[in-house]
């Protein structure tokens, strides 16, 4: 794949920022036909590999961070423990959803993914590795990720968990509440949904008008592998058009160069109108990811994420 020339970076964004911005991208990665199980399993090995390079290449995470694999409610889940937590038994919970578009992101990357996060919390850190597609479609992914949550709330009541979730796996965040509010089990301290894939119908205005901007494209056969015949409008694939009534304090995140930034002021439109309290950012000249956790704005975010984290789980 050959690399595409960037899209000149604007002043009003960090010299780091532009530096990143400046670079050369490769070609979104094709892909396969939504029958074709061999090629989407080449197409997650590539994919893993964009995120390992672009883990390598950010800053290297503060602190120490005690990781532990282990089985949660059957799923295999990162207990991330950073150093300077005092009683690690009686701290909150976040529950992280990796991103990876459904297929990729999983097995060590689940916890290399979530390691900068998970070093400056005042909590645990639950990176969970959930099943996905081709081999396990929508709902096993969902399902892992309802169970790991109950399984918090087992620990913990709902007050001390948080649950995040970046890219597709702020898809799987929303879906979690949406499926947990079905079961009656109850809504967490909050949720933070970064660069959220809610819309897998894909209607929204910026997968058009940023499309060849961003560093993705629009993902019709990801979203119809990971539905696997279910409607893409149903609101457990498409959790922006679910009913968010009683949804817990949000925090929202896209940039004005990231594709999901329409589906991501979209939702923050429909939490405001039922009367939820919700947090948007939306980072100048920031693609899908930001900036790769190598500026001043990645700092910035990760500093207000840290900050609505703490402030949902101190309410009483």
């Amino acid at each position: 794949m050959e690399d595409r020339p960037a899209h000149p970076p604007p002043a009003s964004v960090s010299e780091a920022a532009r530096e990143v911005l400046a670079r050369p991208v490769g070609a979104p990665v094709p892909e396969p036909a939504v029958d074709d199980v061999a090629g989407w399993r080449q197409y997650a090995e590539l994919l893993d590999g964009l995120t390992a390079a672009a883990l390598a290449a950010a800053r290297p995470v503060p602190g120490e961070v005690r990781a532990t694999r282990r089985e949660v409610a059957g799923v295999t889940t990162y207990e991330l423990v950073p150093g300077h937590l005092t009683d690690p038994d009686g701290a909150p919970v976040v529950v992280h959803l990796h991103g990876g578009a459904f297929v990729s992101g999983g097995g060590d990357l689940a916890r290399a993914g979530a390691l900068a996060t998970a070093a400056r919390r005042d909590a645990v850190t639950w990176a969970v590795d959930h099943r996905m597609p081709p081999d396990h479609p929508f709902p096993a992914p969902l399902d892992d990720c309802l169970a790991v949550y109950a399984a918090a709330l087992e620990r913990h009541d709902a007050a001390r968990v948080v649950v995040h979730g970046f890219s597709a796996g702020g898809n799987l965040a929303a879906a979690v509440l949406l499926r947990a509010r079905a079961e009656g089990l109850p809504m967490p301290a909050g949720l933070v949904l970064l660069s959220p894939a809610l819309d897998l119908t894909e209607s929204g205005d910026t997968f058009r008008t940023l499309r060849g901007v961003d560093l993705l494209a629009p993902m019709p056969r990801t979203a119809r592998l990971y539905a696997a015949g279910q409607d893409l409008a149903d609101p457990l694939v498409s959790p922006l058009l679910g009913d968010v009534r009683g949804f817990p304090p949000t925090f929202l995140q896209s940039g004005t160069r990231d594709l999901f930034l329409s589906t991501t002021v979209r939702m923050h439109r429909r939490l405001l109108d039922a009367g939820v309290p919700v947090e948007l950012r939306v980072l100048e000249a920031a693609r899908h990811g930001g900036f790769g956790g190598e500026t001043p704005e990645d700092e910035a975010l990760l500093a207000d994420v840290l900050a609505f984290e703490a402030r949902v789980l101190a309410r009483p």
